[in-house]
Formats: C-alpha cells, structure tokens, sequence
C-alpha cells in the first residue's frame, strides 16, 4: 500500500512539473509591450501640435490583431472640424507586432482652451498573443498645457453708472495668434437689473454675439447699449466669455468681469439735434449739437468740465464748428471747460446750462458699418449716452438703352421722321443701410412715347404696371435688403417703349421717360424714403460711342 502512494506522490509532482512549464512556455505579460505618447509638455494656443504614438514589442510573444485608439485632448481642431478618436486596425498598423518591432505613428492637431489649462491626450493598444485566446490592452496618456493664449478681450465699461439712464460698454478683442480663428463667439452675463437696448454688431439673442472670422494681428469690438436699475451704492458686476463654438460644443478661451457701482445722479443731461431731442440723420446732414445740463444735486457745483465723445462712421470730423469747445483729435472729443462757460464755472442747484456744437456728416453711406450716431457726454461724475439713428438711402438707377440682348432693339438711329424706333429703359433699385419695406417707383411715359409691353425678367411683368389713360408706370419692388444693389446685386427691370417722331420733333430729342421716383418704409428709423432721377431722352443714351447727332430726329428725305 505504501508503495502505491509513493508511485501516485511521484506522479503528482511529475505532472506539476510538466504543468508549470508548459504553463510558462504559454503564459504572457502585457509588460512585454512597451506603449507611449511624445509630445510637447507645453504649447502656445494656435500653434500646431504633433503627437507621435510609439509601441514596442519587447517580449517573445507574437502579437496578432492589433488595434490602435488614439483620443486627441478635448476639443482639438484638425481640418477646421472638432478632431474626434481615431481608430487603426491591423490592416493599417502592418499586421501583427512580431518580437522586437517597433513602430511610430503621428496624430497632428490644434489644442484650443484657456491658458493654464491640461490637454490630455491618451492611447490604447489591443493585441492577442499568439497562441492565446485572451485580448490584452495597453494604455498610456500624455499631458500638454496651454502655456498662453495670445488673445486679447476686455471691458471698456465706466466703475460708476447712475441707474436708469442709457449707457453704453464694449467688449473689445484683438488677435495675435498666427492662424486664422474661425467660428468665434463671445457670451456676456449681466448682472441684476440690466436692461439691453441694443448692440452693434446685431446679438444672436442679447447674451451672445457670433465673430465668424479673426485674423492674426486683427482687432475688433461689440457695442451694446442699455440701463441699469439699482440703488445708489450697489455694486453690478458684468462678466463675459470668449470662445470658439464649433459642432454645438463651446470651448473657452478667455473670461473677464468688470464691477461697476450705482452712483447718486448729480447733474442731468439731455440732448438736442436741430432743435429735437429724437432728430434722425441723413447723409450729408449738418448736425447742430445742444447739451443741456441740470444741477439736481442739491448742492453748488463748481469749475465743471464737460466731454463729449462721438463715435459713428459717417461723423465728418474734420468739420466741426463751436465757439467754445475744443476738438480732440483721436479719441473724437469735443471739450467743454469752466474758463469758456459761465455755467460750468458756478452751477447753483436746480439752475441749468448749455454748451453747443456743429458737425457734418459724410454725404458716402456705402461704407457704414453702424446705423447709428452716438455722443457720450460726462459733466464731472454724471454721464449720459445718446443715440441718434441714420435713416437709410434708396437710389433708383434709369438708363436707357437702344443696342441690348434683352429685347433686341429695331428701328433707324437716328430717329426717322415717320418710323418706328424701339428702346430699353433700365430700372435699377439700391437700398444702402438698413431694410427697407413696400418700395416702389414710378415715371410717366409721355404721350407720344409707346410702352410696348415688353418686360425683362419675366418675374417682374407682374410687378411692372402701366396706365394706358395716365401713362403713368408703377414698379411694386416691395421688399429691399440691406445694402442691396450696393454690396449685393440691385433689384431690376427692363421695359421697352417705342416712338415714330412727328415733322414737328426734327433736330430735336424725344423724351422717352420721365422722372423716376422711388419711395419705401425704412425698418430702422420707421421713415419714409424718396430719392428721384432726370427724365431721359433719345440723346440721354446709355450705348457706348453715342453722339447727341444720334438722338436727335432726321427728316425721312
């Protein structure tokens, strides 16, 4: 008996050895693998980033269906889209990792976020051993911080603001990043009892302003307008962000807050231009400025300056007029002091003073950014902000034609006494600022003239309409957008009218059209618009190497 339990001992442990070492020549450790990410430790935002991906197989092991994830930082930008994880399977990895293979990849994107802030970026290597059925995974990550973010934005906000009066702020931005930004946007949150007037450029919902594209070196600012309510002494803060919006994610990139306080009023100010208080300005305008200021405070006031800040594209500023104030060139102040005006020197409560000055405006709306003029006045520590709204400019364009592809004109140039000559009268509407609701234009054709009916393009016949006993022709344009026909196409149409000249119009030109007129309801300043242009005759034409010979009648003999 004891024999068999020395020959069953003795072939236990031969099958523990045989066991242990073919569990050995089997076994594997995913240690084997060596996986990591090169990158830099620190970037500056906007530049681009490189990371390299290494693997080495430093075991004896075969590994077979590779697969490589790779997770870019949150919010990294490759090919102007959000850059998401990346997948390489075996196939692109080159098949399986044989002992001592080493191999590198390369991931190349843009970090965004703010300064300061850890960009992690990570990898995940799946392998199955050769021989084995198990799946193992490597992972390793890589950290990058954005050292700087070249980005300038902050408030230019006054720290004292008396309540229930309109004020103005901009946010301002600038651009030192060597790469284009795109898809920008900037997020205000105000504080209690703010009330939003309005903004230049127009907010996506009075909260949130879209900057579709800042260059390197470029700068640019957001103009709002509103009032606060409070009491005196409360402190409001204002805070806003900047960041890229991109695929329904936000990515921040710069954040401020500016305080301001509710102060006790002590002067009041209001304002007229020509003589109203609610004046709304053409191009071309002189603008007769009179700031009124009001002691309320209750107490005497003394060597009081007064500062008036214009800002608006159609300013002249090199055409300003006043007695007593002085111009600052550059930051477009004009300065009223003590030495020059009685009441600024002594101000008794309840008593009330004036200061006054002339300013044209340029006669050129094609270039206005801005609807709006504005003046912010400050008398000591009162202020008060002003908007004054510029109407829109319509334009009707009217030429005439006898050479065109439009209707292919036929007749004798020049014009025959007794025979028929036909033409193409051109009308073209522009609108340069601001919508512009229910345009129309009119001419009269004259008695002698014949509207032929004829109209191009052919959507517009419905729109063009004739009165046969009055002559007159009306174009219900309806509808103008912003700066069409000045920086986009202009609304148009093309009519033909004909005329067979009497005995009685020899050497002489035809009139074919007469004065046109154009009228429509500005959206902005709640206005109407009317501009005109000359009749025009068959000497008045359009067509190159026209001669005034070629639009005066001719004898038939």
């Amino acid at each position: 008996m004891s024999k068999l339990i020395k020959v069953l001992v003795f072939l236990v442990l031969i099958l523990a050895v045989v066991g242990y070492v073919l569990f050995e020549r089997n076994s594997y450790s995913k240690e084997g693998l060596k996986l990591e990410i090169i990158g830099p430790q620190e970037i500056n935002l906007g530049e681009e980033t490189e990371y390299i991906v290494k693997y080495k197989n430093n075991g004896d092991f075969r590994l077979e269906n590779p697969t490589l994830l790779f997770e870019p930082p949150a919010f990294s930008i490759k090919d102007d889209k959000i850059y998401q994880k990346e997948i390489l399977t075996s196939d692109k990895l080159g098949g399986a990792i044989y002992p001592g293979e080493e191999k590198t990849f390369s991931f190349k994107m843009r970090l965004v976020g703010k300064e300061g802030e850890a960009k992690i970026a990570k990898a995940t290597l799946n392998y199955q051993p050769k021989n084995l059925k198990t799946t193992y995974e490597s992972a390793t990550s890589f950290t990058t911080v954005i050292k700087s973010v070249p980005l300038t934005f902050e408030y230019d906000l006054p720290s004292k603001l008396e309540a229930d009066k309109d004020f103005s702020f901009k946010l301002n931005y600038s651009s030192s990043i060597p790469w284009l930004l795109t898809d920008l946007r900037v997020q205000v949150e105000y504080p209690s009892g703010y009330e939003f007037i309005e903004s230049t450029p127009k907010s996506l919902d009075k909260t949130e302003w879209d900057i579709p594209v800042l260059n390197n070196n470029e700068a640019g600012s957001i103009d709002v307008v509103g009032r606060i309510s409070g009491n005196i002494g409360d402190a409001k803060v204002f805070r806003a962000k900047l960041g890229i919006w991109k695929d329904g994610e936000f990515t921040l990139l710069k954040e401020i807050e500016k305080g301001v306080e509710i102060q006790k009023p002590s002067v009041s100010i209001r304002q007229d231009i020509n003589g109203n208080p609610k004046y709304v300005a053409k191009p071309g305008d002189w603008l007769h400025y009179e700031i009124y200021f009001k002691n309320i405070s209750g107490e005497d006031q003394y060597n009081l300056y007064m500062i008036n800040k214009l800002d608006g594209d159609l300013f002249d500023f090199n055409a300003i007029k006043s007695e007593t104030g002085s111009f600052e060139q550059g930051d477009n102040s004009i300065i009223f002091d003590w030495r020059k005006n009685s009441k600024l020197q002594y101000l008794a409560p309840m008593d009330e003073g004036k200061a006054e000055f002339w300013i044209k405006l340029k006669d050129d709306l094609s270039q206005i950014k801005k609807p709006s003029l504005s003046n912010s006045v400050m008398i000591g520590q009162a202020s008060q902000y002003f908007t004054t709204k510029i109407s829109s400019k319509l334009e009707l364009v009217q030429k005439t034609y006898y050479s065109d592809e439009i209707f292919g004109n036929s007749g004798p140039i020049p014009p025959v006494v007794g025979q028929t000559t036909t033409y193409t009268v051109t009308w073209q509407a522009k609108n340069y600022y601001s919508d512009v609701k229910n345009a129309v234009a009119t001419a009269m054709i004259p008695k002698n003239v014949k509207f032929t009916g004829q109209v191009f393009p052919e959507q517009q016949t419905g729109k063009l309409i004739y009165d046969a006993d009055s002559g007159k022709l009306t174009w219900n344009i309806g509808d103008l957008k912003t700066g069409q026909g000045v920086i986009t196409a202009p609304e148009n149409v093309s009519f033909q009218v004909s005329i067979t000249p009497s005995s009685d119009d020899i050497a002489k030109s035809v009139q074919l059209v007469g004065a046109a007129r154009i009228s429509g309801d500005d959206n902005w300043t709640a206005m109407v618009l009317e501009a005109e242009t000359a009749a025009l005759d068959t000497v008045s034409l359009s067509d190159q190497n026209m001669t005034e010979d070629k639009g005066k009648v001719i004898n038939s003999n």
